[in-house]
C-alpha cells in the first residue's frame, strides 16, 4: 500500500514538472513570436513541447498541446495587427501549423507502436514462463506418476511370479487384470509426456532406413496376445499379393512402430470377438502406403475431419473411454516423417486408417 502511494506521489509530481516546462516553452515561443513581425515564425520551435507532452502525458493532454500550438501560431498573424498579412507569411504560417500537426500525429503513432512493441514483448515472456511451467509439470508427472506406476508394475510381478507365496488362481486373475491396468495407465502417461515434449520442443526422429514389413511384424507379433484374448484375427497383406514386399522409408524405426501399435491397438480393441483386422502394405516408386482396415463400426461423418485432433473423443459406437491421444500423437509422428496419415470408412462395415510415406532406396543401393 505504501508502495503504490509512494508510486503515484512520484508520477503527480512529475506530471506537474511536466506541465511547468511546457508552460515554460510555451511563454519563450509566444514571447519571440508576438515581439516580431509575422514573417518571423517561431511556431516551429512548439514542436518540442509537443514531443515533451507525448514522452510524459496521455493523449488527451497531448491533444491539447497541439491545439494550442497551432491556434498561437495562427493567432499571430492578426495579433499584434500592425502590419499586412501578405500571401508568403500566410503559407509559412500554415505550413507550420501542418509540421505541428505531424509531429503530433507521428508522435500519437510512434506512441502506438511502443505500446505495441510492449505489450507484445510482455506476450512473449507470458509465453516463456508458460513454456516454463510446462515443463516443469512435464518433469512432476514423470516423477509423480510414472515412478510410482513401474514401482507398482514391478510389485505385481512379484505377486504374479509367487515371491510372496502361492497365488490362486482367482488371485492370479485379479493380479493379472491390475498389472493390465497399470500398464495401460503408464502407457497413457507416456503419450501425455511425449505429446507435450512434441508441441513443446518437436519431435527428434533418428533416421535411418527401415523397412516398414520389418516394423509391422514385430508390432503385430507383440499384439498378438491382445488380439488372442479379443478373439480377434489378424492379417498381413502385400498390396495385391501375399508374398512379402520391402517398403523402405528413412524414418524412426521406434517412432514408426508406436504408430504401428497405436493404429493397431485401435483396430482390435474396436473389432467384435470374432472379427478381422487386416494390414495392408502397399510400395510405390516415390511412397509407401499402409492401410489398417477392422470390421468395427465405423465412424460418423462428423467425426472423420476431428479424429487427429488433441483430446478428441468421438460420440459414435465406436467411441470408448480413452485420453483422446493416441491418434494425435500418430499425426505428430507421420508429420515429423514428411507424410500424411487419414482415415474413412469402409464399405460395408469398419473403418480404415492409413499413411504414406516418401520412399528412399534401399540401403547398400
Amino acid at each position: 500500500m505504501l508502495s503504490q502511494l509512494l508510486a503515484i506521489k512520484k508520477a503527480l509530481r512529475e506530471r506537474g514538472e511536466t506541465y511547468l516546462l511546457i508552460t515554460i516553452a510555451f511563454i519563450i515561443v509566444i514571447v519571440l513570436e508576438y515581439m516580431t513581425p509575422p514573417e518571423y515564425v517561431f511556431g516551429y520551435l512548439y514542436t518540442a513541447t509537443i514531443l515533451l507532452a507525448d514522452s510524459r502525458l496521455n493523449r488527451r493532454a497531448v491533444f491539447g498541446v497541439t491545439l494550442a500550438a497551432t491556434g498561437l501560431t495562427l493567432l499571430n498573424l492578426f495579433i499584434p495587427g500592425r502590419e499586412i498579412i501578405n500571401l508568403p507569411t500566410l503559407a509559412n504560417r500554415l505550413i507550420a501549423v501542418l509540421a505541428l500537426v505531424v509531429t503530433a500525429t507521428l508522435s500519437e503513432r510512434n506512441r502506438r507502436n511502443e505500446e505495441a512493441i510492449a505489450h507484445t514483448q510482455a506476450k512473449l515472456r507470458s509465453q516463456e514462463q508458460l513454456a516454463g511451467m510446462r515443463e516443469d509439470f512435464i518433469s512432476t508427472l514423470t516423477h509423480d506418476l510414472k515412478t510410482p506406476l513401474l514401482g507398482a508394475i514391478e510389485t505385481l510381478q512379484y505377486f504374479q511370479n509367487e515371491q510372496f507365496g502361492q497365488v490362486t488362481p482367482m488371485q492370479a486373475k485379479v493380479l493379472q487384470t491390475m498389472a493390465r491396468s497399470h500398464r495401460s495407465t503408464l502407457q497413457l502417461v507416456q503419450t501425455l509426456l511425449d505429446v507435450y515434449r512434441n508441441d513443446a520442443e518437436g519431435l527428434k526422429l533418428q533416421r535411418s532406413p527401415i523397412n516398414l514389413a520389418t516394423v509391422a511384424e514385430e508390432v503385430i507379433a507383440t499384439l498378438m496376445e491382445l488380439a488372442k484374448t479379443r478373439q480377434v484375427y489378424i492379417s498381413l497383406h502385400y498390396g495385391e499379393s501375399d508374398f512379402r514386399s520391402f517398403l523402405w522409408v528413412n524414418g524412426d524405426s521406434l517412432q514408426l512402430g508406436r504408430v504401428f501399435t497405436n493404429l493397431l491397438s485401435n483396430g482390435i480393441n474396436h473389432t467384435p470377438r470374432g472379427g478381422k483386422v487386416e494390414v495392408v502394405l502397399e510400395s510405390y516408386s516415390s511412397e509407401q502406403v499402409v492401410k489398417i482396415l477392422d470390421t468395427g463400426s465405423g465412424f460418423t461423418e462428423e467425426e472423420l475431419p476431428h479424429l487427429f485432433e488433441r483430446f478428441y473423443q468421438g460420440h459414435s459406437d465406436r467411441h470408448v473411454s480413452g485420453s483422446g491421444l493416441g491418434l494425435y500423437l500418430t499425426r505428430q509422428i507421420i508429420t515429423a516423417h514428411g507424410g500424411t496419415i487419414w482415415a474413412e470408412n469402409r464399405s460395408p462395415r469398419g473403418a480404415v486408417f492409413g499413411f504414406r510415406l516418401p520412399a528412399c532406396p534401399p540401403p547398400g543401393s
